[in-house]
């Protein structure tokens, strides 16, 4: 986990100043076993923290002063990227950006090695080529160690940033954002703000583009391709026109899916009177969709307010129907929340918390970083009990067994990415693979069956 803190004390050490990035590692039973506070004497914060494959970790965010572990600052606010080993050690970090405010917020290691991460730049120098307005969106490349391959901002003549960037499986990338613009490279924005979504190319050349929403304020967060080659998008709405049907009052958390051209298939306001948003969403083992955000509803579609504000988790079908939601949180200020999905077919939410009481233990004084682990989704094909399915040797030199008590229909290998890297099609209880290929690490293996899909952890020498 990672965002900021301002602490040096409790679970906290070696702040740099101001505020500082705070990275924590914790085991599968939420034990703290390691943390860095990195950054500089300014304000230093992280937005998004991806494994790597070399089992460290990559951190997007933003830094305004050099000193520290911050170097190269080009003035006000900076994109920060920041490389960590798989013990939480800095390896290297770069500032990117120009002489105005420059700001990190969607990360991810590309399939050949390097880095892709997206936010907003009002510079026009430095590193960032053009400006088009207000504020843009702007996309960087990196290599392995960070230098920039390429770049490219994207926009209108009005403020637009993005939260959310993904490798495609053509190799491309397809972000998420929030836009204001009507010209430049937006076209059908609805009014207020929209979501925007655009897919580019693997040099950053744009291949289409949608605006998504209403009349009234639409805010895109989270965006992730889909098995069928489409998209599903999370954020907020206050409109009730234009794309948006349903609306339960003020700011809902909004879903969207969208085939692989970029046009939308359904949506799904869901919320209550109050003001509801997503932050994060991802497709389940299913077909269906696992959401999280945050809410001050307790109608509608929201259950089991707690206070102020909840971490609000929501799982939906195929379609984006509603199949049960979840606040978590007590009397204060609980949000920002973002979930994975656990190899036990549970998930992880993690967030801040200000509260000390209801499902909150612990707090240490005013915001804290909050994780929550939950049990075993009831809805989810995924049982891990219910087939017992052997696979071994693990670890395994080579060549991996597999034996269930049900028919194997399919075998993919994954790496901590979430990368397919191998897919074979069975017709037994029996088979092999042959992962002799691949280089020392971990991986993945997903085994489904005629009834039910298992995902199972292994290593390769």
């Amino acid at each position: 986990m990672a965002g900021k803190s301002s602490s040096n004390s409790g679970d906290v050490s070696g702040n740099h100043g101001s505020v500082d990035v705070w990275v924590v590692k914790v085991n599968a039973s939420g034990v703290l076993q390691w943390q860095n506070s990195l950054g500089g004497p300014g304000v230093d914060s992280c937005q998004e923290i991806r494994t790597t494959e070399d089992g460290g970790y990559i951190l997007v965010g933003t830094s305004n002063e050099n000193g520290g572990d911050v170097t190269g600052n080009h003035g006000l606010q900076d994109v920060w990227v920041v490389k960590l080993d798989a013990g939480g050690n800095l390896q290297w970090q770069k500032s990117l950006g120009g002489s105005q405010d420059d700001l990190g917020e969607g990360i991810q290691q590309t399939a050949d090695g390097g880095y892709v991460l997206t936010g907003s730049s009002k510079s026009n120098d430095g590193d960032v080529s053009v400006n088009q307005g207000l504020t843009d969106i702007w996309v960087v490349k990196l290599s392995n160690i960070g230098n920039i391959e390429w770049q490219r901002t994207y926009g209108g003549s009005a403020s637009d940033s993005a939260e959310s960037i993904q490798q495609t499986t053509d190799g491309g990338y397809v972000i998420a954002g929030t836009t204001s613009s009507v010209n430049g490279q937006i076209s059908g924005q609805h009014g207020g703000t929209d979501y925007w979504v655009f897919k580019i190319n693997t040099v950053g050349s744009l291949q289409w583009q949608n605006a998504l929403g209403g009349t009234n304020l639409d805010f895109g967060n989270s965006i992730e391709q889909t098995n069928d080659g489409g998209y599903i998008v999370t954020g907020s709405s206050t409109s009730n026109d234009g794309d948006v049907t349903g609306n339960n009052g003020s700011h809902d958390l909004w879903v969207t899916k969208l085939n692989p051209n970029g046009s939308l298939q359904w949506q799904h306001a869901l919320g209550g009177s109050d003001v509801d948003v997503g932050y994060d969403i991802h497709q389940t083992n299913d077909g269906g969709y696992i959401v999280a955000g945050q809410t001050n509803s307790n109608n509608g579609d929201v259950s089991g307010l707690h206070g102020d504000e909840d971490y609000w988790v929501v799982r939906l079908n195929t379609t984006g129907d509603l199949l049960w939601q979840k606040t978590l949180g007590g009397t204060l200020r609980d949000a920002r929340s973002t979930i994975e999905t656990t190899l036990d077919g549970g998930y992880v939410v993690f967030g801040f918390s200000n509260s000390t009481d209801g499902d909150v233990t612990g707090n240490h004084g005013a915001s804290d970083f909050w994780v929550v682990k939950l049990g075993h989704d009831p809805l989810a094909i995924s049982d891990f009990n219910a087939v017992k399915t052997k696979l071994f040797p693990n670890p395994t030199a080579g060549l991996l067994q597999i034996k269930s008590q049900e028919v194997i229909a399919k075998v993919l290998v994954f790496n901590l990415l979430g990368q397919p890297l191998l897919e074979q099609s069975i017709d037994a209880t029996e088979t092999t693979i042959n992962l002799e290929a691949f280089t020392s690490g971990t991986y993945l293996v997903q085994i489904t069956t005629n009834h039910k899909t298992l995902t199972y952890q292994i290593n390769k020498q």
